[in-house]
């Protein structure tokens, strides 16, 4: 599936808006956020233990911000910062960009009281009357029912809060060492694990924990990765400060790393100004109309 934010104008090309909104929604991901602190884990807690504590921290996440970089299998090189809340409703702001896909490849994402919206500046306005955001109305479309407390809509709803959790599946974590990430001082794990050993491991959590951790891992799933490994750079309180993915999947390969700039913080996202918004439903209508 290719990202594209070209915006849709009439007949056919009004059509690919909702696939262009699902490219770019693949890019969109959760996480767990950081400290300023930074100290290395007490000597006598191993590298497992050390990777089970922070995941045990990363489900009391309720709020996050984050950057994204790295390639994925069908969009190339993307770069991308974000913020989502998950609690007590789910509400997320994105700007990201495909950089292998022309200068145009630039969109942000809202999400807002289960409406959805994707903006494409000034490029978009050339093709939508100079209207440059497209809205899509998720409980219309049936899409709501997906909105939970840990994600969004379709892929809206990976959340590395829950993902960061999945080095507790390795069974070769190791301490890499300490380092400096984005001026926090971290401990460095590292593990391998197919997504069969992932799930297996899962046997022994709740059933909460277990849901959301097969919700997030199905994503992978959807790539075609069999195998991942990861790394996690946890910060002197136990939160990682950022991850790195990296697979095989089956249009290429998959490295995305995200960096964690705050967790747990007010999110305020507003709905673009109505002058400048598209709804796709009155596009569909209007292209079913003309034929």
């Amino acid at each position: 599936m290719k990202t594209s934010v070209r915006m849709p104008a009439h007949g056919s090309a009004r059509r690919r808006a909702a696939g262009a909104g699902v490219a770019a929604l693949l890019l969109a991901a959760g996480a767990v956020g950081c400290s300023q602190g930074g100290a290395e884990e007490s000597p006598d807690m191993t590298p497992a233990a050390a990777v089970a504590k922070a995941a045990e921290k990363a489900e009391d996440i309720t709020s996050l911000r984050y950057r994204i970089s790295g390639r994925t299998p069908e969009e190339g090189r993307i770069k991308a910062e974000a913020q989502m809340q998950f609690e007590p409703t789910i509400t997320m702001s994105m700007k990201m960009t495909a950089l292998d896909q022309g200068a145009d490849a630039s969109a942000e994402i809202r999400l807002v009281d289960k409406m959805m919206y994707i903006g494409g500046g000034a490029e978009a306005a050339k093709e939508m009357d100079g209207k440059s955001w497209l809205k899509f109305d998720l409980a219309a479309m049936g899409s709501d029912q997906e909105l939970n407390r840990m994600g969004g809509t379709s892929q809206a709803d990976r959340n590395p809060a829950t993902e960061s959790t999945f080095l507790t599946g390795a069974k070769d974590v190791e301490k890499v060492g300490t380092e400096t990430v984005d001026g926090v001082k971290t401990t460095h794990y590292k593990g391998t694990f197919t997504l069969d050993e992932l799930r297996d491991s899962l046997k022994n959590e709740d059933r909460t924990t277990r849901e959301k951790r097969e919700k997030s891992l199905k994503q992978y799933e959807k790539m075609g990765v069999d195998e991942l490994t990861m790394d996690m750079w946890a910060d002197g309180e136990d939160h990682p400060k950022q991850i790195r993915m990296r697979g095989d999947a089956d249009k290429g390969p998959l490295d995305m790393t995200i960096t964690f700039l705050g967790f747990n913080e007010p999110v305020k996202v507003t709905a673009p100004p109505a002058k400048d918004t598209m709804d796709l439903a009155e596009m569909m209508q209007e292209a079913a109309e003309q034929g």
